[in-house]
């Protein structure tokens, strides 16, 4: 029986913080026309210092099991694109699955880059066909103004915060995911870097002077690549998945640059119509970009039933993908009633006292579990006494008369004899 990745529920979240074009003029050399002519962007959302990658991950994901009507309990699998993490251990998606109170699932980080969500999308649908897994979260979240130098032009008007999520399950009606391409080429990693941090420059003082905590970006290089990929990833993705190019219904790219959606547009011969954009809101929220349009292009009623979507990324690595969705009738979103919120509400919250209580569990058996293998204590038995040894009888030596075999009483040799040895046995001989 073949099984089939279907995305039924998704969600996103993007925080409250709005900085405009306009904001970044007062604090860096730049203009709105400046940034918008070169990338198309006009404003980004900015998280506060009280939120996260997993506060964002968290509000998205939630948002996709509600729309699933899934409950979390049921998730097998919560994978969480990124490479703004809270922690570097451990994985942001091991913090999510808490946050959810999926407590049956697995959780693990995917980190390649703008191209993260769809590298963790490839794994979840894999999991699934495979029959390893029935329902995956997957998650792109970033929170980019913490590694973003506001004194670097050319980066910081790029780049803003966000989180989109899917929920995949597994089905027997064909559709769903229906091929995937991922590819990478390390050699143009120094193009797109945060070079300080890792096991090759750990942080120092010296690093943080010179501000290797942030990313920086060969420009140029990395527009070349983008324009090169993107088009053909596409382009033989939609191949593998047998579906021609003028039966794509909606393109959405990862929003990096109009420029660059334009460009791979224009490769594959498509109307604008059936191309999807919104990095004027968001600017490049990497691997959240992708969920996050298609979020709103479902929202715009942009996406129906039995639509072929082709979505497609580039990132740091450098690294590019791309998957076509053959979009099934999801669940219908409606707008959920006050009582139905709360109760969901008090859901999270109560799987949160349980996860509280099921690691309070854990210490108390494992702190259980040493005082029982803790070895005895006891006095050690004495050592039992050795037996009296037999008394050995003393043979006083014979009494050796004065001069006998040539010797004194004091047994020194007489003068003029020497000292005569006694004749050997015939067994000596």
């Amino acid at each position: 029986m073949d099984l089939y990745a279907h995305i039924v529920g998704w969600g996103m979240y993007a925080p409250e913080t709005v900085v405009t074009n306009n904001d970044l003029a007062k604090i860096i050399n730049t203009s709105d026309a400046w940034i918008r002519s070169r990338t198309g962007i006009r404003e980004r959302h900015i998280a506060n210092e009280k939120e996260s990658t997993v506060t964002l991950a968290t509000r998205a994901a939630k948002e996709a099991l509600d729309r699933a009507r899934i409950r979390p309990a049921a998730v097998d699998l919560v994978i969480v694109a990124t490479f703004t993490p809270d922690y570097v251990l451990p994985s942001t998606a091991s913090l999510v699955q808490n946050e959810l109170g999926a407590r049956h699932a697995g959780a693990f980080d995917v980190n390649a880059g703008c191209t993260g969500f769809i590298y963790a999308l490839s794994m979840a649908s894999a999991m699934i066909e495979a029959g390893h897994a029935e329902v995956v979260v997957v998650v792109g979240a970033e929170t980019l103004s913490r590694v973003v130098d506001w004194q670097d032009r050319a980066t910081c008007v790029l780049f803003g915060d966000g989180a989109g999520a899917v929920v995949l399950q597994a089905g027997e009606d064909p559709g769903g995911v229906l091929s995937t391409v991922l590819g990478s080429d390390g050699a143009g990693g120094n193009h797109l870097i945060i070079p300080g941090g890792g096991s090759r420059l750990p942080a120092t003082p010296q690093t943080v002077a010179d501000r290797q905590h942030f990313i920086k970006m060969n420009g140029p290089e990395v527009f070349k690549f983008a324009t090169r990929v993107m088009g053909r990833a596409a382009k033989e993705a939609v191949e593998k998945g047998n579906v021609r190019l003028e039966d794509i219904d909606l393109f959405i790219p990862h929003q990096a640059n109009a420029r660059i959606i334009k460009s791979a547009a224009k490769y594959l011969k498509l109307n604008p119509d059936k191309v999807y954009q919104n990095l004027q809101k968001y600017g490049n929220t990497s691997s959240a970009s992708i969920p996050i349009a298609l979020c709103e292009a479902i929202a715009e009623g942009r996406v129906k039933d039995n639509d072929n979507l082709v979505l497609v990324g580039f990132g740091a690595g450098l690294t590019w993908g791309a998957t076509v969705v053959k979009w099934g009738l999801p669940v219908p979103y409606q707008q959920r009633q006050w009582w139905y919120r709360a109760l969901r509400s008090m859901h999270y919250r109560w799987a949160k006292i349980v996860a509280k209580i099921g690691w309070l569990l854990r210490v108390l058996e494992s702190r259980m579990a040493h005082r029982l293998l803790r070895p005895l204590e006891y006095e050690p038995e004495p050592e039992p006494e050795a037996p009296d040894a037999p008394a050995v009888e003393t043979i006083a030596p014979p009494e050796v008369p004065p001069g006998a075999n040539g010797r004194a009483s004091n047994g020194h040799a007489s003068n003029g004899d020497a000292a005569k040895l006694p004749e050997p046995t015939i067994e000596q001989k």
